[in-house]
């Protein structure tokens, strides 16, 4: 599948499976034989990856999903990113032994409840696309330990969502969220959480719950004040509240110890503090560093 000639004939088999169910369609037969024929045209584009059976069909300009493509149930990782779908059928449950599913750049408006039924997916990508809600039944996908629903429409989380207590990764950055979902403070797992450029005025102060985390991005945001309880979470690694409303800072930050210094770069480890309407003297003492900070914070 290297050359150009392997990708062109790639791109013909799989229309050509296609436009097979189309004519199927039309034609009201239920051929089975040319069904699993058209099957097997998708299934020559699978390969092996670190050990995974592995299907890419990114970039092809897709408003449908081949209905051939639900029969290839031993598929691990399904990539159908950059492309032009609206809606996925529920024969996506068929894929049951998916651990990978990549659906970003669509125009998806709604995932299918058969969702549910991957019950060994690990990671979903989702983002940019037309999402507004998560329907309840992601819940099921216990195994989940990657979820990215950036650059969406999402207002929320259902509650069935506090399941994932594998979750480690969750971005939900660029959407419309007014405060942290519920159901994550649920997810004790999480190392990293992206809240970036969401509508969020407080994070409540069940954030210390999540004790294992490391990354916490809410730049971007309204956010008012810190709660003291934030404080807590001796793991934190990378604090980015870079765009905010903040005055001022709970005077027990100083117990933030690993995150050593204020940053600058966007995914650099530290406190992201900086742009935001800090009052006197807190952000005249910024000036000499978080060290500076630390000690100007710290109870004599």
């Amino acid at each position: 599948m290297g050359g150009k000639q392997s990708r062109s004939s790639s791109s013909k088999e799989l229309n050509d499976a296609g436009s097979l169910g189309q004519s199927r369609k039309s034609s009201g037969r239920d051929d089975q034989a040319g069904l699993s024929s058209a099957a097997e045209r998708i299934r020559r584009n699978t390969t092996v990856h670190f050990g995974y059976s592995t299907l890419s069909l990114a970039m092809r300009a897709l408003d449908q999903t081949p209905s051939e493509l639900w029969e290839l149930r031993e598929l691990q990782k399904l990539n159908l990113s950059m492309n032009c779908l609206c809606s996925l059928p529920p024969a996506l449950g068929a894929l049951d032994n998916l651990v990978i599913l990549n659906l970003w750049g669509n125009n998806l408006s709604s995932l299918p409840a058969e969702i549910s039924l991957l019950k060994k997916l690990r990671v979903l990508f989702a983002c940019r696309n037309r999402l507004s809600e998560v329907p309840e039944e992601l819940g099921s996908c216990t195994c989940l330990e990657v979820l990215s629903l950036a650059n969406n429409q999402i207002t929320g989380l259902p509650g069935s969502l506090a399941a994932m207590h594998n979750l480690t990764k969750l971005n939900l950055s660029h959407n419309r969220i007014t405060h942290i979902p519920t159901c994550v403070y649920s997810m004790k797992g999480l190392v990293f959480l992206h809240l970036a450029c969401n509508r969020l005025e407080t994070i409540a102060d069940q954030i210390q719950d999540l004790v294992n985390l490391k990354i916490l991005i809410v730049e971007g945001n309204s956010i008012h004040s810190l709660p003291k309880t934030l404080c807590f979470m001796e793991s934190l690694e990378l604090l980015n509240v870079d765009f905010n409303d903040l005055q001022n800072v709970p005077m027990e930050m100083y117990l933030l110890s690993r995150l050593g210094r204020l940053a600058c770069h966007p995914m650099d480890k530290g406190l992201h503090i900086i742009h935001n309407p800090l009052l006197k003297p807190i952000q005249e003492v910024l000036q000499g560093g978080l060290s500076a900070l630390y000690n100007y914070l710290k109870p004599t």
